[in-house]
């Protein structure tokens, strides 16, 4: 029996971690903190609410004394908590300098002062940018972030790096390409073009929508997490891939268009507007190390994911 702290975790990610470790490790007993912002929703977690293993806990990453409260009687630390949303670090990077930076500062000190195993969720974003010709990131990639979301993670990757190489704090990282699947915020694109075309809306597409990503359903990033806690080197970075390699890397219009598709709309749906600033163009990621030293690989097809994915969407709008 392990019991873990997961932070976040009526988040996007956190809950499909929670319910993917319920139902993985059902005798386990999980620990959520979250402080319920615009992005956590205990909807999410409704099914595991009265697991007698499961406990909720509202509060903030930045509060001292209530982190040392919950880190005291725990195994395993997993750091899904942040602030994540590029448009809105634009807008105001302050929020999330506090919870990315110090807030992962604060949860590193008690982390520390318990002895806890720390794994700290991060993003492919830190490493910057790709031109339509150059490799994947991998974990040797200079960190270039180039919004003040991307900047904070970067920051954050450093500090847990710094108490692993300072303190021997037990600590693993991962950066994963964009996640989508059930329970994401209506804010992001995936759920945000599904939304727009269930009832008839535009859908707005950046620029010219030529932006390609990688993208990685999210049971499948969970499960990577699983095996990083399981079998990863302490110190060390793993990054983590659903489509894994160039020829089946997707453009934003791309994508759009498949949406589109998939939900029987037509793509007069698409409306261009202005480009996001500081635009990331390409974001893809070499992930040999993950399959090769820990055996992990992404499952589920993007088809599949996206198949799934409104499927989820269908039957919540209905509700």
């Amino acid at each position: 029996m392990v019991k873990l702290l997961i932070t976040g975790g009526a988040g996007f990610i956190g809950s499909n971690f929670i319910h993917y470790w319920f139902k993985k490790y059902p005798n386990d007993h999980i620990i959520n903190l979250d402080l319920l912002t615009y992005a956590g929703n205990l909807d999410n977690l409704k099914e595991v609410a009265n697991n007698p293993n499961y406990t909720f806990v509202k509060g903030d990453i930045c509060d001292r004394e209530l982190v040392h409260k919950v880190m005291s009687d725990i195994d395993v630390v997993v750091h899904f908590a942040a602030e994540s949303h590029v448009d809105n670090s634009i807008t105001d990077s302050a929020p999330f300098v506090r919870t990315n930076v110090l807030g992962t500062q604060v949860l590193l000190d008690a982390a520390l002062k318990f002895g806890k195993r720390f794994h700290h969720v991060s993003t492919d974003e830190v490493f910057g940018t790709l031109t339509d010709d150059e490799p994947g990131f991998n974990e040797h990639t200079p960190y270039d972030p180039r919004s003040p979301y991307s900047a904070s993670k970067a920051a954050s990757d450093h500090l847990v790096r710094a108490y692993w190489h300072t303190h021997k704090l037990p600590v693993t990282i991962s950066n994963c390409a964009n996640n989508y699947g059930p329970r994401q915020h209506k804010e992001k694109f995936i759920p945000l073009f599904i939304a727009n075309l269930l009832q008839n809306k535009k859908v707005p597409v950046y620029g010219t929508g030529q932006n390609i990503r990688d993208w990685l359903y999210v049971d499948d990033h969970c499960s990577a997490i699983d095996v990083i806690i399981q079998k990863g080197k302490i110190g060390e970075t793993y990054l983590i891939s659903g489509l894994g390699n160039k020829e089946k890397e997707i453009t934003n219009l791309e994508l759009t268009k498949k949406l589109i598709a998939l939900l029987g709309k037509e793509e007069s749906c698409i409306e261009y507007v202005e480009d996001r600033k500081g635009h990331d163009f390409r974001y893809a990621i070499d992930d040999r190390k993950i399959r090769g030293e820990l055996g992990w690989r992404a499952q589920v097809s993007f088809e599949d994911g996206l198949q799934k994915t409104i499927a989820w969407y269908k039957k919540s709008n209905k509700k």
